[in-house]
């Protein structure tokens, strides 16, 4: 256990892929939707490569546009006008294939959707010794099916959703609503995710102790400049108490040994 570290008293983890393979996932239930419900004459990965220039366009606008609200309660409307708006670049109206693609990506993505393989252990191990809470964003009845279908409710006193609270990280409330909730003070709570922007330094910011988890496929190649840039600590911002490769590396910041011969 760190110096530092002792003062902890409760954890906060960060759901999408910290906890879990979300992205993975995503990818291949996109490949898989459009392999069974695309358009002729389009290959899944071309329609892969549409749909990505469409979520960078679309998915920043949603506050600006109207569609926060549905959003938070229901990730369908914003899914399906992605397939839709997909399916416009390259030329197709057919609002019936956009909402087919929508529930094909959903449900394929749901079966992909995998724990990190220490993710249990370290789950187990921390909430009987802490009390662990999780802050996540995304609409409401997605992330909660996720919960669901990784079985780690039990670990978690506390579950904060962006789409439950109408408004998600990095905005400080969040951040002050799960310590009130905790009883505890800034100084006493440590935040572990994958995003420094939206996990680690709002959450130093506020007061916390903070572990980054920058596992070696979140990293991007060096040639990917810009994407590389928003991936590493700004010369102004806050350093994280550790950067961990895994989250077995959340257990030695802690001072905590894993269990011999267990999967980590």
């Amino acid at each position: 256990m760190t110096k530092d570290s002792a003062t902890i008293k409760a954890i906060y983890f960060d759901l999408d892929d910290t906890l879990c393979a979300y992205w993975d996932a995503s990818k291949k239930g996109l490949l898989r939707a459009f392999a069974q419900c695309g358009p002729e004459g389009h290959s899944p990965e071309e329609l892969m490569r549409h749909w990505a220039a469409t979520f960078r366009e679309f998915s920043p606008t949603l506050k600006q546009t109207g569609w926060y609200e549905g959003y938070c309660v229901s990730g369908e409307p914003t899914r399906t006008e992605q397939m839709r708006l997909t399916l416009e670049r390259i030329g197709i109206a057919d609002e019936a294939m956009a909402l087919e693609l929508s529930e094909a990506y959903r449900h394929e993505r749901n079966a992909a959707l995998r724990l990190f393989p220490d993710a249990a252990q370290v789950l187990e191990i921390l909430s009987n010794r802490y009390p662990l809470g999780l802050i996540t964003n995304g609409p409401a009845d997605i992330q909660r099916e996720e919960i669901a279908t990784l079985g780690i409710a039990r670990y978690f006193k506390h579950i904060f959703i962006e789409g439950e609270m109408k408004e998600g990280k990095p905005l400080p409330a969040v951040f002050a609503r799960a310590a009130e909730a905790m009883g505890a003070l800034p100084q006493e709570l440590l935040f572990v995710g994958n995003s420094y922007a939206h996990d680690v330094r709002p959450a130093l910011e506020e007061g916390w102790h903070a572990i980054w988890v920058r596992r070696k496929t979140d990293i991007p190649p060096s040639h990917d400049e810009a994407r590389r840039k928003l991936e590493q600590i700004p010369p102004s911002g806050p350093v994280p108490d550790a950067v961990a490769s895994s989250l077995t590396d959340v257990l030695g910041y802690l001072g905590i040994k894993a269990l011999s011969g267990a999967r980590v």
